[in-house]
């Protein structure tokens, strides 16, 4: 299963569809950056964290590397991630960015004891790209198995329950998670899965995140 999509920020284009003025991005908004996901979660008393893997950051560092790491109910692959900053016109310093991660061999089993799927993700890639003008950002996925039923394109913000066999809801796992702040700048994560009570978990699991803003 190969699902791709692709999310656009522009200066001049609000999220009513009217154009609005081009405004410089907001003092927290990054220049450029990537990661291949991150785990904080707590089953049966024990608190199971995998730091933010594999991060870069047009401002430094500018790419990353991670091996595969395994904690009771969750484990990332490995991956890499780049965060460049290209020179279009040396003789007004205009730049673009992309900022860039690719993960491998993701897999989320800690709702089976609980009645819920196995979740797996063969490799994903998160990209956002920077011009002055604004920000576009993409994702892609390949391999998922555990969640099924998923609408094709996915929108922005889509929110699928994880059940176990009887319907009782699991977790979330929320898809194609965008932040549009209207200065042209975004944010995009891939997949957040979010435990419900009933799996006896608290917490979260991100997997692929970005983030840019139009550059000077």
């Amino acid at each position: 299963m190969i699902i791709k999509r692709t999310a656009l920020a522009t200066a001049a284009l609000a999220a009513t569809g009217l154009l609005a003025a081009a405004g410089p991005a907001a003092a927290d908004s990054p220049a450029g950056v990537a990661d291949t996901g991150n785990a904080n979660f707590t089953k049966a008393g024990t608190t199971i964290s995998i730091p933010t893997q594999a991060p870069c950051a047009v401002e430094g560092p500018t790419s990353g590397s991670a091996t595969a790491v395994s904690k009771p109910g969750v484990t990332f692959g490995g991956g890499t991630s780049s965060c460049t900053t290209e020179v279009v016109d040396p003789a007004n310093d205009v730049t673009t960015t992309t900022s860039t991660a690719t993960g491998n061999n993701f897999e989320l089993s800690a709702l089976v004891s609980t009645g819920g799927k196995r979740i797996r993700i063969s490799s994903y890639t998160v990209t956002c790209k920077a011009t002055q003008s604004g920000t576009n950002a993409n994702w892609t996925l390949s391999g998922l198995t555990g969640i099924s039923g998923l609408p094709s394109p996915i929108p922005a913000n889509y929110t699928k329950p994880l059940t176990k066999s009887d319907g009782t809801v699991l977790a979330n796992a929320v898809f194609n998670i965008q932040t549009l702040p209207g200065d042209g700048s975004m944010t995009l994560t891939m997949l957040r899965v979010d435990f419900a009570p009933a799996s006896g978990a608290s917490g979260s699991v991100t997997v692929g995140h970005t983030a840019c803003a139009p550059t000077p």
